[in-house]
């Protein structure tokens, strides 16, 4: 059943120190676990992977981790975003395995079927019409080749945003000097809910954007995901 949740967006590009910061700051650690776990089980991804959106760089880290083999080109249009996550690779001692790029998911500037394996988490929900990076996701990506995308689902209503929001906003800081960074970090929780494509939209953008016959399922009480697997 459609969501009664008219879509609300938010900016295409997180590029203040803020904002990167508390991002960054955000407990991902279980997502990021579980979207990697999820990745490796659908089998071999090849030796180049590329990160779509990766923000501060946690699932090639988290990648790199699991699988001693993998490459990534790690790629994101905000400068603050691609700051940290230098950092967060060159603390994990990876930066021979990541490569970091500030490149418009839009128009990428790779050969057909560069990669073999083509992930992205929670980046389509900050696009106005994802329809283009899509696109770029399946022509990037080489015949045989995974392309794998999670993001987060638009709620039926302002109701179950509240609710999600409460169950996995984090809890409230004792230290009153760290209260306004955990506020903002559910803020940004609740607009890219609001923000969010439901399965019915991400399954008919898909399948005009060169991923037709992709899977796209609901895997969690606030996320979807889509399996594609290019001929």
């Amino acid at each position: 059943m459609p969501s009664m949740l008219e879509r609300v967006l938010e900016p295409e590009v997180m590029d203040s120190p803020e904002e990167a910061r508390d991002y960054d700051a955000m407990d991902h650690a279980l997502v990021n676990e579980r979207f990697c776990g999820d990745l490796v089980a659908r089998g071999e991804l090849g030796p180049a992977v590329l990160d779509v959106g990766t923000g501060t760089a946690r699932i090639p880290i988290e990648l790199c981790r699991r699988d001693a083999n993998v490459r990534v080109v790690a790629i994101d249009l905000a400068a603050h975003m691609l700051a940290l996550a230098e950092e967060n690779v060159a603390r994990a001692g990876l930066s021979d395995r990541v490569s970091l790029g500030r490149v418009d998911a839009k128009s990428m500037p790779y050969d057909d079927g560069a990669f073999s394996t083509t992930v992205s988490n929670s980046i389509i929900h900050h696009i106005p019409d994802p329809s283009a990076v899509l696109a770029e996701m399946a022509r990037v990506t080489a015949p045989g080749g995974l392309v794998f995308i999670r993001d987060l689902a638009r709620p039926d209503d302002t109701a179950e945003v509240d609710r999600l929001v409460a169950l996995h906003g984090g809890e409230a800081p004792l230290d009153p000097a760290a209260r306004a960074s955990f506020e903002s970090q559910r803020d940004l929780l609740r607009a890219s809910l609001h923000a969010a494509l439901t399965v019915e939209e991400i399954t008919a953008m898909a399948d005009a954007s060169g991923l037709a016959g992709c899977s796209v399922e609901r895997t969690s009480d606030r996320h979807w995901t889509l399996t594609f697997r290019k001929p």
